[in-house]
């Protein structure tokens, strides 16, 4: 008499999902995520943004940036950037130009970001008067 493994493979299948253990080799693809940011005190110096972002289906570490939406104060340039491990000043723009003086900014880069393990990707608002960043805003994805 042949046993099947099925039963077997079955329960451990079910033990797996009664703990909500998620796969360790890959982010595990969901629905469309926000980060918002807020940079900067408030009036002519209140900066804002939003990106909207999935996780790479199969990817470690991996997101793909749907759209980046910034609104900077009257008196700043704000600009959206990542954490990227291969840029040697650690942070990559998401957007092509910076929202200033109190206009709004809305790209849809389409853009995959990733990086090794164990390096958290991270966004950053970050906002100037015209010479040093004086405002930013740091959120993990």
């Amino acid at each position: 008499m042949r046993m099947s493994a099925l039963p077997a493979a079955l329960a451990l299948v079910a033990a797996v999902l009664a703990t909500g253990a998620a796969p360790a080799t890959a982010d595990t693809p969901g629905p469309v995520l926000t980060v918002d940011l807020e940079a900067g005190t408030a009036a002519l110096h209140h900066n804002t943004a939003r990106v909207t972002y999935e996780r790479v289906d199969g990817a470690v570490n991996a997101v793909r940036i749907i759209s980046v939406e910034i609104v900077s104060g009257e008196r700043d340039c704000a600009w959206v950037a990542w954490n990227d491990p291969h840029n040697v000043n650690d942070w990559s723009n998401l957007t092509s130009e910076p929202s200033c003086n109190g206009t709004g900014l809305v790209e849809s880069p389409d853009e995959i970001i990733k990086a090794p393990a164990g390096h958290p990707l991270k966004v950053r608002l970050a906002a100037d008067h015209g010479t040093d960043v004086v405002h930013k805003d740091i959120e993990k994805l």
